[in-house]
């Protein structure tokens, strides 16, 4: 839950310094790092959610909501990658 925590803020913030602040561009370097380090961390909270249902048999509301959130993740990654243009 924490990692898609740190990922959700992440966002928020990438958001707010490119869209509300206009101190950033989605065209620069930082959006480069920033993407994959929060992908990869959203990908990661949805395996240790799918481990703690499966595994430890957890039943708590927020690892149903982060496994949600890591197929939302993974979702737009594969439809992101099927409709880019470069």
């Amino acid at each position: 839950m924490w990692l898609h925590a740190f990922f959700l803020i992440g966002v928020g913030i990438s958001i707010l310094l490119v869209n509300g602040l206009g101190l950033l561009s989605y065209g620069d370097r930082w959006w480069d790092i920033t993407v994959p380090v929060l992908g990869l961390a959203s990908l990661t909270a949805f395996v240790l959610g799918l481990v703690a249902i499966r595994k430890y048999k957890e039943s708590s509301i927020l690892v149903y909501a982060s496994v949600g959130i890591g197929i939302l993740t993974i979702l737009f990654i594969l439809l992101h990658s099927l409709f880019i243009s470069d």
